[in-house]
């Protein structure tokens, strides 16, 4: 098999199912007992706390979560504050954010939605427009999953400096975290969001860094976890195979890596010069117009071929059309003929051509047949 949709889930290291096995079976006790075995734990769980911190290169609180849409749902719900303060969020987002943005506006709030540019980034000088003394929260992605565009988180944070220094802001870091090197201190980063089954640790897990936890309140209630801002007993064994999976993630390593592969696949791709490229700054991902080809189609062909890619966020490909393909300006066919290509480290070069010459294979195969 050929997994081309790194992007949606990643393969949890061997090494990381083994610590999964051990929390779940032998050290299984809960952190929240008074036991020694079980603060323990609760030592354990801080452990993995400092692995965060240390690679966002920051100092701050963790608070673990079941994942990306809850931390992005305790980020922006849990700084809401009464009185008419606004929203700034992107086209571009996550329906993990989108939605909650949507929510906000159906309680009154006043949301202004930020459209794309052409190469998937945020447009910057609409988002200078809009912000203002009353702003309570800029939320936008580090990189899009759709289109590997990567912001300017120093823009961002530069025109928040000029135009409203004390909102918060929220980012999305699911697509970057553990791929790329950068320390979140250089932006001024109030939140930062990850989903531990983005960098081959398991599904179910995530985190929320929060710089200063004074600006947060908690969604959930129950017996106080997590500094009270989490309630519900900790997911352990998820939570330290987490810890493992980024310790074992090598960042410089792997992206060179990821850069010689999509070089490779992509020399395939440009044999066929009916196939357009949305190619971001990331090289994780990399999107592909079939012109006049359904990408469903092309993707259940190569599943035949036991190639597997997506055809875009795995938590909306149910929904017709793309809406962050559709802000950067592709029209509803365009739409229709896009499938999304998500690199891992681990596949070979001689893999990425493969991939590559079977999807041109396929396409023309099929394009004879429509056009």
């Amino acid at each position: 098999m050929i997994y081309l949709d790194n992007a949606a889930t990643t393969k949890m290291l061997e090494g990381a199912v083994d610590v999964y096995a051990k929390y779940a079976c032998q050290s299984f006790f809960n952190p929240s007992a008074g036991y020694n075995k079980a603060i323990n734990i609760a030592k354990d769980l801080e452990r993995v706390r400092n692995i965060i911190l240390n690679k966002l290169g920051a100092k701050g609180n963790i608070i673990f979560t079941s994942g990306a849409t809850e931390s992005n749902n305790l980020a922006i719900f849990g700084s809401k504050r009464n009185g008419k303060w606004e929203y700034v969020f992107s086209e571009g987002e996550h329906p993990s954010v989108y939605n909650v943005a949507k929510e906000l506006e159906s309680q009154g709030f006043i949301v202004h939605f930020i459209g794309l540019r052409k190469d998937g980034q945020i447009d910057y000088e609409q988002l200078e427009s809009v912000l203002n003394e009353k702003t309570r929260l800029i939320s936008t992605m580090h990189v899009s999953n759709e289109t590997g565009a990567i912001n300017d988180l120093h823009l961002i944070d530069k025109i928040r400096q000029k135009k409203c220094p004390k909102a918060l802001l929220h980012i999305d870091g699911v697509q970057a975290f553990c791929k790329l090197e950068y320390n979140i201190t250089d932006y001024n980063i109030d939140l930062y969001t990850i989903s531990g089954h983005k960098f081959c640790g398991p599904k179910g897990v995530g985190a929320l860094y929060v710089k200063n936890i004074s600006s947060l309140k908690n969604t959930v209630f129950g017996g106080g976890q997590e500094g009270g801002y989490r309630s519900g007993t900790e997911n352990v064994p998820a939570i330290m195979a987490m810890g493992y999976a980024i310790e074992h993630y090598n960042t410089k390593e792997n992206y060179s890596k990821v850069e010689s592969l999509k070089e490779a696949f992509l020399a395939e791709i440009r044999k066929e010069d009916k196939i357009d490229t949305i190619e971001g700054d990331s090289p994780y991902i990399v999107g592909l117009n079939l012109k006049g080809v359904n990408g469903e189609t092309i993707m259940r062909a190569l599943q035949d071929e036991d190639i597997l890619v997506g055809i875009g966020s795995a938590c909306s490909t149910k929904k017709a059309g793309n809406r962050v393909l559709n802000s950067i300006g592709y029209n509803l066919n365009e739409i229709k003929s896009h499938i999304r290509i998500s690199f891992i480290a681990d596949l070979t070069i001689d893999e990425a051509k493969f991939a590559g010459k079977k999807i041109v294979e396929i396409y023309n195969r099929i394009w004879e047949n429509v056009k």
